[in-house]
């Protein structure tokens, strides 16, 4: 199996190498055959080609079975025009990735940021090529325009298409774990387009009766991931909502550092980590590289469901196991943790605990 590798910028290329020396430890172990091919976005893109994304790249990933993305400073990038072009939305819009997979999950072993005695253990599935977005929901331009200087206008697109789709995946997931989907919306606000969504949503539940199904306000979801987050099982959302949701839910459960995230297509898959580049740290072997070695973990379980592969699934679960056990250990955890490991020596412990 062949995998494309984009470093990415600032911490990326940090916690990509901690994350592909995992995964080739669990290749030794599991006999995988992965083989890999590495390329510049980002910063270094745009230096070497005056682009942070070459349509080049682009059409390449569509050849490979798997792709590792690094992190993006995308909010440093100059503008379109000069250049700088949101590598994300391109890969999800462009290779039609539009399951964002964002788990979060309390550990008895780390601190989290709940009340004492709740746990978590849930999955948002965001739809990622639509919604309030505005570089994915034109066909030409820009869902944003200003009329005036002192006027702003965004526009949202919901079709029932993705919205179908994105429930479908939701319920197939929960089947696999506790039979729970809830809808997260605002059809109260937005009739039309929330309003469709959650059309599509209800629709999908009847096809699924083992499944416990919900639909619930959005912003009353916030309030229920504090005060009782051992309601949710699965959560379908819009692109925007999700967004927001992920980083509430992964931040609540102990760190957006300990959150796994994949991009997912019908055909191929993007490992991805939930946080964002840290420049501040870049190159002083201080970040912490969980979230995308868990990211990495969920793309081979992912090759492994896709291809009907026991040495793959057993190595997804490898990778997870092998991080807690790290994790477990306060001397070795990150940082951030209140360890003591840089990121490439805690990738090497995770790389030897499997």
């Amino acid at each position: 199996m062949k995998l494309l590798v984009l470093p990415g910028d600032g911490i990326g290329p940090e916690i990509v190498d901690a994350a592909i020396g995992v995964l080739k430890a669990a290749d030794a172990k599991f006999d995988l055959g992965f083989s890999y091919d590495y390329d510049d976005i980002g910063f270094a893109a745009l230096e070497k080609h005056g682009t942070t994304l070459r349509d080049e790249t682009l059409q390449a990933a569509r050849g490979y079975d798997g792709i590792v993305l690094g992190t993006q400073s995308h909010a440093d990038y100059p503008r379109p025009e000069k250049g700088g072009h949101n590598i994300s939305a391109a890969f999800r819009v462009k290779l039609d990735l539009y399951a964002n997979v964002r788990p979060a999950r309390t550990r008895p072993f780390i601190e989290s940021n709940m009340k004492p005695g709740k746990t978590m253990d849930l999955v948002i599935m965001r739809e990622a090529t639509e919604g309030f977005y505005p570089d994915r929901n034109m066909a030409q331009g820009w869902g944003e325009m200003m009329p005036s200087p002192d006027m702003a206008l965004s526009v949202r697109k919901i079709t029932r298409h993705c919205s179908d789709r994105i429930a479908r995946r939701a319920f197939e997931l929960a089947m696999k774990r506790s039979k729970k989907v809830t809808a997260i919306h605002k059809a109260n606000s937005f009739h039309m387009t929330d309003g469709l969504f959650l059309e599509c949503a209800r629709n999908v539940a009847k096809e699924f009766p083992e499944v416990q199904f919900d639909d619930l306000l959005v912003d009353a979801s916030t309030a229920h991931l504090v005060r009782n987050p051992e309601r949710f099982d699965v959560l379908v959302a819009e692109n925007f909502y999700a967004d927001i949701l992920s980083d509430l839910a992964s931040e609540l459960s102990g760190s957006l550092g300990l959150a796994g995230s994949i991009m997912a297509g019908d055909d191929l898959c993007c490992a991805q980590a939930q946080h964002g580049s840290a420049p501040d740290i870049q190159g002083q072997d201080k970040a912490n590289p969980v979230s995308m070695i868990l990211s990495v973990a969920m793309l081979v379980t992912w090759l492994g469901e896709r291809h009907n592969s026991e040495a793959l699934l057993k190595a997804g679960e490898a990778i997870q196991a092998a991080v807690d056990e790290t994790l477990k250990n306060p001397e070795t955890r990150t940082a951030d943790l209140g360890g003591k490991l840089g990121c490439k020596a805690f990738g090497e412990r995770v790389a030897a605990a499997i």
